[in-house]
């Protein structure tokens, strides 16, 4: 009988074709590290080469590429997008984690995004925690707690100006002009804001001192009202 014949079949080649998703995720990845590598090469413009920071000296010029005043608002906004500790000062890491999130890898790029920070932080879900921010920010020393009357003055212009312009005005006036209080500290901070966003001004119908003010506020009504007659 005869055999039946069989052929071998060809073995299968094998691919390594990658899908449509790994290649999307490799491109999306190669692209992220080098929008990483021009942050980095940003940065080092700017640091100084023996601390590896960007100092007061770095920000200025940093500002200045910016055509923004240092003691412009927006810088203490994105000091607060970066979650900077030190006043003055920018880390590699704080860098990287502001800039990653404004998606700004050069100068034109940071300078177009800062009046969208502005925006963000003006939101009321953001404004709490960047006013808070900025009281600690200026805590320049270790264990510090209080800020003194005339920085607490420019701070209370810087964030709450455009906001609350005559509110602040009055404020800043009074604490120049009264003896009891030195320094600021965070509840006395947290209750400027909270004044200016609750109580009718400058009436102070609403301004109820059984309400667990601080006493500085409490003194200011009463100064307000004397000027008031």
């Amino acid at each position: 009988m005869p055999r039946t014949s069989s052929k071998k079949l060809p073995a299968a080649t094998s691919t390594n074709s990658s899908s449509p998703v790994d290649l999307f995720r490799s491109a999306t990845g190669k692209a992220a590290n080098k929008e990483l590598e021009r942050i980095d090469q940003l940065f080092y413009q700017y640091a100084e080469n023996s601390s590896g920071l960007i100092d007061p000296e770095g920000i200025e010029a940093l500002c200045s590429d910016l055509e923004v005043d240092h003691t412009d608002v927006q810088i203490l906004m994105l000091a607060w997008k970066m979650q900077a500790e030190r006043q003055g000062y920018f880390t590699l890491d704080e860098w990287r984690r502001g800039l990653k999130a404004l998606r700004a890898d050069a100068i034109i790029k940071l300078k177009k995004a800062l009046p969208d920070l502005e925006k963000e932080v003006r939101r009321p879900s953001n404004f709490v925690d960047f006013y808070t921010y900025a009281f600690r920010y200026c805590l320049t020393e270790e264990k510090q707690k209080s800020i003194d009357i005339e920085s607490i003055c420019l701070l209370l212009d810087l964030v709450l100006g455009d906001q609350f312009r005559l509110q602040v005005d009055y404020l800043v006036q009074f604490l120049r002009v009264q003896t009891d209080f030195k320094v600021i500290n965070m509840d006395q901070w947290m209750g400027f804001y909270r004044f200016c966003t609750e109580i009718s001004f400058p009436d102070l119908s609403n301004y109820d001192p059984d309400m667990a003010w601080p006493w500085i506020l409490d003194n200011f009504v009463d100064w307000m009202r004397s000027k008031q007659g």
